[in-house]
């Protein structure tokens, strides 16, 4: 037997043209079929048709037989060879290839720059496309791939612009790669030139990828013209586009639209469908309505899954509901029979922690089957802030360092857990441990949508086109909040600093603050302000909101880092934890 590294199909005994079969073969090895009525070649080439997953097995089969394989069956094992990442087959399938003459073919060339530029030998794979007959539209997509997957936007850009001809897969390839890489107002972009250029229609995959860049964008305008779109084009809301959509309409803050989309898919529900009703309602506050979905889909006969029950378990511990949240954790092993994960024992943590029972977060920490990730102690220290249990606090931030040395937001945890003690040394020696691990804060920043346009703000941010309309609002806002009765909580300003009215300054300038001012000047009054955060909104903003959408008379709806507020009248839908 060759080495792990050396296909055994391929050994120089296996390539002879004249090599005998061995005596023994291995029991998983599909038997040669019977060729009473085919060519060997064109035999095996049907069984590497109905069963890929055999087609290398079955392309050594067709070898040992003596027979020449036909370029559909090079294809196919090349194919095979892409979908297990395997390099060095593919480089030993091209020499035969060309050794038999089958290389140049149409089919096996595609064959070839596909599987090279799936296992990431782009270099491989341009020296097949450039050394040969005219490219088809598959080998030119074949190779953006490549260049997708090599990560060099440049590379990709350059090579996209330059295709003589684009089809929805080489559209598709290009928004994936942006939705991939985090450029989703890009991925928008792309898709909006895609209709603009008419080189082609938007398939089902296009609007699934566009979709989910608009729901991380939270640009509810963009996602309504989206949906408006496939209605108007007739497009099938099958179970992956439903899905999409209902997590988009979650992620804008627009549960009824969400609602809308569930229940107008009932012919095409599966169990993704379900779950992504589950996490929209979770994730804006509304717990009970989740509670009441999943009774209503085991009575439907779906049967749910562990993304499920992480849903369920977030809703329990977001509403409060401690003893529903025992049940369903029990419920999960007792009558569905799924173990839980590290995502359903940190949810656990979280119930308990919200609730303020120290000891049974601490005690299902111990019995984790596992080691505790990092979103089981962030829970544990954000919930040690909210009840000032600092010292409880203090150990379980080091443990979150410990579990994610390269995320910043286990630092600052801490060091605000240490600021609320008063403990200045503390919070030096933390930042000072960020800095030594190179680690750096990701700036807090609001966007929000008008017209389909996103405005983007960072703290003290004077780079808007409109700044000077904004700082004014902002001044009014801090006129009324102080009629309002409204004290800046300066204890969220996080440094060593004795100046209050400094103090007050840096908090008025948080990124949320500008986003909703220019949203108040920016909009007819009683329309609800969508803002979305890239971090958790701070107490102070917290409080300030509140007081906001009662003084304007307007909702304002922000989504941060871990969940919905919904400011109506002076409350929020959080109830204040978050």
């Amino acid at each position: 037997m060759p080495p792990p590294t050396v296909p055994f199909f391929l050994t120089s005994t296996t390539l002879a043209t004249a090599a005998k079969p061995q005596r023994q073969q291995l029991p998983a090895q599909p038997q040669p079929p019977s060729c009473d009525a085919q060519t060997p070649a064109a035999s095996y080439t049907a069984r590497m048709r109905l069963n890929p997953h055999l087609a290398l097995r079955l392309f050594d089969h067709l070898l040992r037989s003596g027979a020449d394989p036909d370029p559909i069956a090079y294809a196919l094992a090349l194919a095979r060879c892409a979908r297990k990442r395997a390099y060095p087959t593919v480089a030993q399938l091209h020499g035969h290839a060309t050794k038999r003459g089958a290389a140049p073919h149409r089919r096996v060339r595609n064959g070839l720059i596909h599987a090279y530029s799936v296992c990431g030998m782009l270099h491989d794979a341009r020296k097949v496309f450039d050394y040969g007959p005219e490219a088809d539209m598959v080998a030119w997509n074949s190779l953006l791939r490549g260049h997708a997957q090599g990560r060099d936007a440049g590379a990709l850009q350059e090579f996209f612009t330059d295709m003589p001809a684009r089809d929805s897969v080489s559209w598709n390839t290009v928004i994936a790669w942006c939705v991939a890489n985090g450029e989703y107002e890009e991925a928008a972009m792309v898709f909006r030139e895609m209709l603009a250029c008419r080189e082609c229609q938007p398939d089902r995959v296009t609007l699934v990828t566009v979709i989910s860049a608009i729901a991380y964008l939270g640009a509810l305008a963009q996602g309504l013209w989206a949906h408006a779109y496939v209605c108007r084009k007739g497009i099938e809301v099958e179970e992956k586009l439903s899905s999409a959509l209902i997590t988009m309409y979650s992620k804008c803050g627009f549960i009824e639209g969400a609602v809308y989309v569930f229940e107008n898919s009932c012919a095409l529900r599966s169990v993704d469908t379900w779950n992504a009703m589950l996490a929209g309602f979770t994730a804006n506050g509304y717990s009970e309505r989740a509670l009441e979905l999943f009774t209503r889909m085991e009575s439907t006969g779906f049967v749910p899954n562990k993304i499920t029950f992480n849903s369920v378990l977030n809703a329990c511990s977001h509403g409060g509901f401690v003893e529903e949240g025992i049940g369903y954790f029990e419920r999960m092993t007792s009558s569905h029979g799924i173990a839980p994960d590290i995502a359903h024992y940190g949810c656990m943590v979280d119930l308990f922690c919200r609730a303020g029972m120290f000891g049974k977060a601490e005690e299902m920490i111990r019995v984790m089957p596992m080691e505790p990730d990092a979103a089981v102690w962030k829970s544990l220290v954000g919930a040690c802030r909210t009840y000032k249990n600092f010292e409880l606090g203090k150990k379980a931030g080091h443990r979150l360092i410990e579990a994610a040395p390269n995320d910043h937001a286990g630092y600052v945890l801490l060091s605000n857990i240490y600021a609320l003690d008063g403990n200045w040394k503390g919070v030096h020696k933390v930042r000072k441990l960020m800095v030594d691990c190179g680690v750096q804060k990701v700036p807090g920043s609001s966007s929000i949508e008008l017209d389909g346009v996103i405005h983007e703000f960072i703290s003290g941010d004077k780079s808007h086109s409109r700044k000077r309309d904004v700082y004014e609002m902002l001044s009014e806002i801090c006129k009324q909040l102080k009629i309002a009765g409204y004290a800046p909580d300066t204890s969220q300003v996080l440094l060593d600093i004795d100046d209050e009215d400094v103090k007050e300054s840096s908090l008025a300038l948080h990124s949320e603050k500008l986003a909703i001012a220019f949203g108040l000047i920016s909009t007819a009054p009683g329309t609800p302000i969508r803002v979305v955060k890239n971090l958790r909104v701070c107490g102070d903003c917290h409080n300030a909101i509140k007081l906001l959408s009662k003084i304007y008379g307007r909702c304002i709806i922000v989504r941060d880092a871990n969940r919905f507020h919904y400011f109506r009248e002076g409350s929020c839908s959080c109830g204040d934890y978050w």
